[in-house]
């Protein structure tokens, strides 16, 4: 009997690196609004852990959160969860690690060939930000470990004295930046994988998602056959099949086991009379269940038949007090233009 656990939190627990760790309320919120969301992948005598529950049965075999983190093994010690289903210390420093923006530049390097770019680096010093500045005029930054939208700043010419404070504050913290260059996206989406207790990487599918300010906003419910269609508008079957095989190979993730995700984007590309497009295909490594697999999970629910006439949009919404999870009757205009960026 598996304890599933939705702990969108996760994230931000990670970047703090603390037992006793209290969420930000919007984080509390969204965990007690969307507590049920495990339904839609727990198979049927599966457990899942909501804010009511005060003692966990000892008849759990196994435990599958949204993510691990400090916080969460500290939650479920008090829950009364036997010491053996939880990781040990050194394996959740090992997951952190991974977790560290770190492992997607190294990624991204190995996935440079015809028809993707992209580059990114870590920096410890602000004379490399001003250089960086100098050389690509708009630039983003990153914090090693944050959660979606928060920990990253959009900089163009010149680098005010709140953004280099703010700087100067994650490095003294988790020790250095990210930078990349600022690149002019036409669409997001990902790849969304499995980590095996083999030792190999399963791909699961495509994520075709759409955010707001750099946070997550809803997800296309549709087959791959759609997904790849929609995205070969823009760049070629053959390059998304060659990026997952190099994924594949050449990611080494050492002990962590379970579901991750890959963020990518397509955008312009500045090669004149060449493709107008190419693809980014490491923008953000998620060592973690994603909303991408909540999708595939959702879509094979609603979908068993994989008709590829069935399109959907699957999405996150506030209405000032509490989050729901809604879904929608997409046309296919709407499902081509959902992660395109806006102006």
């Amino acid at each position: 009997m598996k304890l599933h656990i939705f702990n969108p939190e996760h994230d931000i627990a990670l970047a703090a690196n603390l037992s006793n760790f209290t969420a930000p309320k919007a984080g509390r919120q969204l965990r007690h609004d969307l507590g049920f969301l495990p339904e839609i992948w727990a198979d049927e005598g599966d457990i899942i852990l909501t804010d009511e529950v005060k003692q966990v049965p000892h008849s759990i075999t196994e435990i599958c959160p949204w993510g691990w983190d400090r916080a969460l093994c500290a939650q479920l010690r008090r829950l009364g969860v036997r010491e053996d289903l939880l990781p040990t210390d050194e394996w959740l420093q090992e997951v952190r690690d991974l977790s560290h923006r770190k492992t997607a530049v190294d990624l991204l390097r190995q996935l440079q060939f015809q028809g993707t770019t992209g580059y990114s680096f870590c920096a410890d010093l602000i004379v490399e930000v001003k250089q960086a500045l100098r050389n690509y005029r708009h630039i983003v930054v990153k914090a090693p470990w944050s959660s979606s939208g928060r920990g990253m700043r959009f900089i163009s010419n010149t680098l005010d004295e709140r953004q280099e404070q703010w700087i100067r504050n994650i490095v003294r913290q988790q020790r250095c930046i990210i930078i990349e260059p600022y690149y002019n996206k036409v669409m997001d989406f990902g790849m969304e994988f499995t980590a095996t207790p083999e030792g190999t990487i399963r791909y699961d599918g495509l994520s075709l998602f759409d955010t707001s300010k750099g946070a997550y906003t809803g997800n296309l419910l549709a087959t791959e056959n759609k997904k790849k269609e929609i995205a070969s508008r823009y760049i070629p079957a053959d390059l998304l099949n060659k990026v997952r095989e190099e994924i594949i190979a050449n990611l080494s993730l050492d002990d962590y086991q379970g579901p991750f995700g890959i963020d990518m984007m397509i955008v312009t590309s500045d090669l004149t009379n060449q493709t107008p497009y190419l693809l980014h295909p490491c923008v953000e490594i998620n060592l973690r269940r994603t909303m991408g697999h909540v999708a595939l999970a959702l879509h094979h629910k609603l979908n068993p038949n994989n008709d590829d006439s069935f399109l959907q949009v699957m999405q996150v919404t506030y209405d000032g007090s509490h989050y729901r999870l809604n879904c929608q009757n997409a046309t296919a205009a709407a499902a081509a233009t959902l992660s395109e960026s806006t102006p």
